[in-house]
């Protein structure tokens, strides 16, 4: 028998690493694995692919790596290259040297929500 992982806990238990009252439950490992999943769902594959990884080196390296928006140097994450025509709507357009751009997160997100300002909380807008 050994003590609940859980901080502070004094229960014991005879496996595992929590007791019941610590333990999450099966449902919210499983909400939270779909929340994962909710951005790019259709083109995750693309994004993974050995061609995307080397054509968003070559935008990288055009711009020297930075942000073609406000100048800022980014790397590594902060790194994000940006259709300017979305793949939902030409993909053939996806691997494009001149429909891709260098942002940083900050000009990725004005790039992003640019038609429509209130695309980020649209809950929050409305009366």
């Amino acid at each position: 028998m050994k003590y609940c992982d859980f901080n502070g806990c004094t229960t014991k238990i005879k496996r595992g690493a929590y007791c019941d009252n610590h333990k999450r439950s099966r449902e919210s490992v499983m909400r939270k694995r779909a929340k994962k999943s909710v951005y790019h769902n259709q083109n995750k594959p693309f994004y993974n692919s050995k061609v995307w990884r080397n054509m968003r080196s070559f935008i990288y390296e055009r711009e020297r790596g930075c942000c073609q928006r406000c100048g800022f140097f980014v790397f590594g994450k902060l790194a994000h290259v940006h259709h300017v025509i979305p793949i939902k709507q030409d993909g053939t357009l996806r691997l494009e040297p001149n429909n891709l751009m260098l942002l940083c997160p900050k000009c990725h997100a004005d790039e992003e929500n640019k038609d429509n300002d209130k695309k980020i909380f649209p809950s929050y807008f409305k009366k």
